[in-house]
């Protein structure tokens, strides 16, 4: 059985530019890491293949410097991992990323289940998984609580629904995203680390994909633009109460008024 995660490098910080023109995120020089959901992602692939058998690759879109998730999910335990990086891929909104992620899923090979995290910190849209599954014509099921089982071709889950939980059976290939709290990611391995070739990240750019049309990722091939997007505003002021509980109480009460929050 093969299974193949996808993942993606995320701001290490909240304190992050954003392009005044093109209204994305300023990532050059930013510190990164993996996306935390991705990482439960990793371990629920992890766990399927120790218990059922099979291997784990792993795939990015993003620069050259994504290659370091690429390597960390390889000490955690994945076989290898690809890095879809093109500058025509810059700008992409969910559509367009969910797009060139199909793209490369079918230039890699094919796979019997395909694992996402249920949404990344730094865009939160939890879009992207359910529109790869799309593209690539595969059934979808997010808000994954569990797997239970691979049996008859079909994967045994659960997902958590807001006013109900589901049990089902999937057919493979499918695509299935991850929740949170579904487990407890492992921490990479320091030996494998040391050992790690380059041979374990392979790099592929648009002219590797069947569609070189450049009109269908990135900017171009985005159907919705930011308009605008700025970081809230940040202050230090402080109030300082004192006086008897009912005059602190009082005092508050004409602060919340004063700022208009009641």
């Amino acid at each position: 059985m093969k299974i193949l995660v996808c993942i993606k490098q995320v701001p290490g910080s909240n304190n992050v530019e954003v392009d005044p023109v093109t209204g994305v995120l300023k990532r050059n020089g930013v510190k990164s890491k993996m996306n935390p959901y991705d990482l439960y992602a990793i371990e629920t692939a992890l766990d399927v293949c120790e218990k059922y058998g099979g291997s784990v690759e792993t795939l990015t879109m993003g620069p050259p410097q994504a290659k370091e998730i690429i390597i960390e999910s390889v000490c955690m335990g994945a076989k290898s991992g690809t890095v879809l990086s093109d500058r025509n891929f810059a700008g992409a909104d969910v559509l367009a990323t969910a797009y060139t992620i199909s793209q490369g899923i079918k230039k890699c090979g094919e796979y019997d289940l395909i694992i996402c995290g249920k949404q990344t910190t730094d865009g939160d849209t939890a879009q992207v998984g359910a529109e790869v599954s799309e593209y690539l014509g595969l059934p979808n099921i997010s808000n994954v609580s569990s797997v239970d089982g691979i049996e008859d071709g079909k994967v045994k889950i659960t997902a958590s629904l807001d006013d109900k939980v589901v049990k089902m059976a999937v057919k493979m290939p499918c695509l299935i995203s991850v929740d949170g709290d579904i487990n407890t990611p492992r921490l990479p391995s320091y030996k494998i680390r040391k050992s790690v070739t380059d041979d374990a990240v392979t790099f592929v750019s648009m002219n590797d994909f069947a569609d070189k049309d450049t009109s269908h990722y990135g900017l171009l091939g985005s159907a919705t633009q930011v308009e605008r997007i700025f970081p809230p505003e940040k202050t230090k002021e402080r109030h300082t109460i004192t006086g008897t509980s009912e005059e602190q109480t009082n005092s508050l009460f004409e602060i919340i008024c004063k700022q208009k929050l009641i």
